[in-house]
């Protein structure tokens, strides 16, 4: 990025907006790094060095969030978007909600959270703390504070301000991260359900109806599931294409937390897990060939999930060279491995499928009704999108897929893709549930989760295939 605009963007900032960026960048650049920047020309050295600057879309998130919108245009910004629109940085939505606490919080309950926290974290840090956000920092440091632990500043904001808790309360709950015992999850849950209720039903109403059917039905027909019965259930294999050294195509930084992700989740759903770092097109055939020679008779499932670029149809070794979507599921078919007919095999491709960016709109009315003739030409239609898509051809296959054919997947440099860790929540959300939500639901909840927000003012919808011939329900060993 031009030295200039930046030096022209350092002079403007204080050093109260400097200290607030460099909280935001906290998930990018390790605390160590940040200590001792004292203007935005030592923050913007240190994003360079992580590679945060070839374009100007993470400085202007940083910038709007401080609300100094005012600064965009000494960056020129236009609708272009870079190439590699799934690297850039996305920023956190947790640092974005600790900062909203922080410009509201007033000086009177800022003290009295130090007071709060002062036998935790001690006398001498509480004292050099000037601002929320560096009472944040230090929380954080001492294990206290995260995106997925808010107990402890939320049991606090209770305590001297009802509407900064609201605040982190409405982060939680766009995460789903649990706040309330499971009864009241489960009323809330099904109370999201109203709108196919009558319009004059009450919220108690919707939680008899909702949650009385599956709970008072007697009828459960274990024909209608996969066996589960093994421990270990099977193997998940991840391959996690991060360096592409010497390639046309960009590192994929943040993978890594995309690959601890899968790890944590099927590990505690009694998976042994295998990662596979930075493998060639032909060395990813070779693990999966292995992998389909394996004998499956002890194994209930088997998962595989490929973290690297891809276009339509196909991802990439590390090497840019393609491997065909077919490809990642052809040795495991009945014919290939008989050890695994009748038994789910489960695909998760977090990749580019193309070079579009998939925008929003507001929903369609109904259609007219179509006579006889139209309905078989868009059913011929249709058909013909299908040729040459990479659905499975043998029965008890899943392919879930970041994003639909033709578009692009975004990815954060620091907290992982946007897909990866929405299917490693609702998949532990679903496993944590008394309910017996089968994978088929919980992808739809990806599907709703991901495609109602924006990234780079554009959207994301994944796209689950399947020939599962049953439902297949994961909880944890």
């Amino acid at each position: 990025m031009d030295r200039l605009k930046l030096s022209r963007i350092d002079e403007e900032l204080v050093s109260s907006e400097v200290a607030a960026l460099c909280f935001l960048c906290r998930d990018v650049i390790n605390r160590k790094r940040l200590e001792g920047i004292v203007d935005a020309k030592g923050l913007f050295l240190r994003l360079e060095e992580k590679g945060q600057l070839e374009n100007d879309f993470f400085l202007s998130q940083l910038l709007q969030t401080i609300g100094r919108a005012d600064l965009l245009n000494l960056l020129e910004t236009d609708s272009r978007r870079p190439e590699e629109t799934d690297a850039n940085p996305v920023l956190s939505d947790y640092r974005v909600m600790l900062y909203r606490v922080y410009e509201d919080m007033t000086g009177e309950n800022l003290e009295k959270m130090k007071f709060l926290l002062s036998n935790k974290l001690g006398k001498a840090k509480i004292e050099a703390c000037n601002t929320a956000l560096d009472v944040f920092a230090e929380m954080e440091q001492a294990g206290l504070l995260s995106n997925t632990n808010l107990h402890e500043l939320h049991t606090m904001l209770l305590e001297f301000d009802q509407q900064l808790a609201s605040t982190l309360q409405r982060y939680r709950e766009a995460t789903q991260l649990p706040r309330v015992p499971r009864s009241s999850v489960d009323s809330q849950r099904v109370n999201t359900f109203q709108p196919s209720q009558p319009s004059d039903a009450g919220p108690s109403d919707a939680f008899v109806v909702s949650d009385a059917e599956p709970k008072t039905s007697p009828l459960f027909d274990h024909t209608d599931y996969y066996s589960l019965s093994h421990i270990p259930r099977g193997l998940c294999v991840v391959i996690n294409n991060e360096n592409f050294w010497g390639t046309g195509l960009k590192n994929r930084g943040g993978t890594q937390e995309d690959a601890k992700a899968l790890h944590t989740v099927f590990t505690r759903l009694g998976f042994e897990v295998e990662v596979h770092d930075d493998l060639t097109a032909r060395e990813m055939r070779l693990v999966l060939e292995k992998l389909g020679s394996r004998n499956f008779l002890d194994d209930d499932a088997l998962v595989v999930s490929v973290l690297s670029h891809g276009e339509k149809g196909c991802v990439y070794g590390t090497d840019e060279k393609a491997v065909l979507l077919q490809e990642l599921s052809k040795p495991f078919t009945s014919g290939r491995a008989p050890t695994l007919a009748g038994k789910p095999k489960l695909f998760f491709i977090q990749a580019c499928q193309g070079n579009n960016y998939q925008k929003g709109s507001l929903p369609c009315p109904p259609k007219p009704r179509q006579e006889e003739g139209e309905r078989q030409s868009r059913l011929e239609e249709d058909a013909g999108r299908v040729e040459g898509e990479t659905v499975p051809w043998d029965a008890d296959f899943l392919l879930g897929m970041s994003t639909v054919p033709e578009c692009k997947s975004f990815r954060s440099t620091a907290t992982g893709s946007i897909y990866i860790q929405e299917l490693c929540r609702q998949l532990m959300r679903s496993a944590e549930s008394s309910e017996m939500d089968d994978v088929l639901t919980v992808l739809t909840r990806v599907n709703r989760e991901v495609s109602k927000r924006e990234y780079l003012n554009y959207k994301q919808m994944p796209e689950p295939k399947y020939t599962l011939t049953k439902k297949l329900v994961l909880k944890f060993v």
